[in-house]
């Protein structure tokens, strides 16, 4: 114990000398300065700076970004309502510097980020979070480099989505697309196309219609969706028909209503290998996407279901009722499954004999358990024992409680 309060001690003692050397170097002329800083080059300045801490530091790390020379590659902040307003100062030295990643996140109340953010044109990545997006600038030309483009709980002015179609129809290399909670103005969505041939992975995650028409996505490989209410039915199945092509899909069934899914698909996802489905098997909505996605899935070998929320059962899907969803042809392919968050309901229940009995090629059948138990173990066992196994190399593993229930 002497030695670990020692050790603190000399610590502490090292960073006041750090926080000293540099109150006593910002001291310093503005001309000797810039000089040192031309010298020791932004990496060693901004690290003696840092020494300074946190809000102190942010001044230091302003003043070293305004007056060091050297290019910037990489520029990562959070920034609270205080030091949002020096975000343009710091933008338009960016631009200069050829910054080429671009990661900025914003306290409270969607602070309105400068369109000075629009001539870093040499961005390989953007991500924005938290802040209001301005209006695309006269003379915005493109950011011919971008590769990756995430924006996470930001607001766009109205028409704001002709806006963001502009920039990734201009945005020829991007390869990487996240769209969480991105807020258009106006009071209808309006239909706009996300184009990008290059794509190999999309995010999109939202609470309502923005409108969106999926085009050209041909190097698209995986896709993350969370579906809400005003994806079921037609607008569901079309806005699916433009991640044809992927190899693996992730769907966070998000449905608060009771709205029916149709039976099929407009697409076959004949290159999908790969599904997981976040979903609840209360309601009858939920149960049929899980078919329907199976069902336009012919070549699928993985399948990941991770039940959440434990609701009562608001329908009933029995042995009858699924059996009559199912054809000879869904997952002839399937190896694999795993079932997350199961709690031994009847509908969860009746989907696992439907997995053994039908599945021919499967090999393991993961179950995690939840936290909400509606029958002991050893008569789940009991159960599962008394279920047909089309697949005689089919074996039932249990991996315990599930991580988060």
């Amino acid at each position: 114990m002497p030695l670990q309060g020692s050790t603190k001690r000399r610590r502490g003692r090292a960073t006041e000398v750090a926080a000293a050397e540099a109150d006593a170097l910002f001291s310093l002329p503005p001309e000797v300065l810039d000089d040192i800083l031309n010298r020791v080059g932004i990496r060693d300045a901004v690290r003696t700076s840092v020494a300074r801490g946190t809000p102190e530091g942010l001044r230091v790390v302003n003043g070293v970004l305004l007056r060091c020379p050297g290019r910037v590659q990489r520029f990562c902040a959070h920034l609270d309502n205080t030091y949002a307003g020096r975000i343009h100062d710091w933008l338009r030295v960016l631009s200069r510097r050829g910054v080429e990643i671009l990661d900025l996140s914003f306290g409270d109340g969607f602070p309105a980020l400068p369109s000075s953010v629009f001539s870093c044109g040499r961005l390989s990545s953007l991500r924005l979070c938290g802040c209001s997006i301005p209006p695309l600038p006269q003379g915005f030309v493109a950011f011919p480099e971008l590769r990756i483009l995430i924006l996470m709980n930001v607001r766009l002015h109205d028409y704001g989505e002709y806006q963001l179609e502009e920039i990734i129809d201009t945005a020829p290399l991007l390869k990487y697309l996240h769209l969480t909670d991105v807020l258009i103005g106006g009071a209808h969505a309006k239909k706009w196309v996300i184009r990008a041939p290059n794509l190999r992975h999309f995010t999109i995650c939202s609470e309502i219609n923005d409108g969106w028409i999926l085009k050209e996505l041909t190097s698209l490989r995986s896709a993350l969706v969370r579906v809400s209410d005003f994806l079921v039915d037609h607008h569901f199945a079309k806005f699916l028909s433009g991640l044809a092509q992927v190899t693996k899909l992730m769907v966070i069934n998000d449905i608060r209503s009771s709205a029916m899914m149709p039976e099929k698909l407009l697409c076959t996802f004949h290159n999908l290998k790969i599904l997981k489905l976040f979903t609840r098997l209360c309601k009858q909505p939920f149960i049929m996407l899980t078919l329907c996605l199976l069902k336009s899935a012919p070549n699928l070998e993985e399948l990941k279901i991770q039940i959440f929320g434990p609701e009562e059962m608001e329908f009933e899907a029995n042995r009858e009722f699924l059996n009559a969803l199912w054809t000879d042809v869904m997952c002839a392919n399937l190896k694999v499954v795993e079932m997350i968050g199961i709690n031994w309901r009847p509908n969860e229940m009746s989907l696992i004999e439907l997995i053994l009995t039908k599945v021919r090629l499967l090999h393991t059948l993961w179950i995690s358990q939840g936290d909400k138990l509606v029958m002991s173990n050893e008569d789940a066992l009991y159960e599962l024992l008394r279920y047909r196994r089309a697949s005689p190399e089919a074996q039932v593993l249990f991996k315990g409680k599930a991580a988060g229930y």
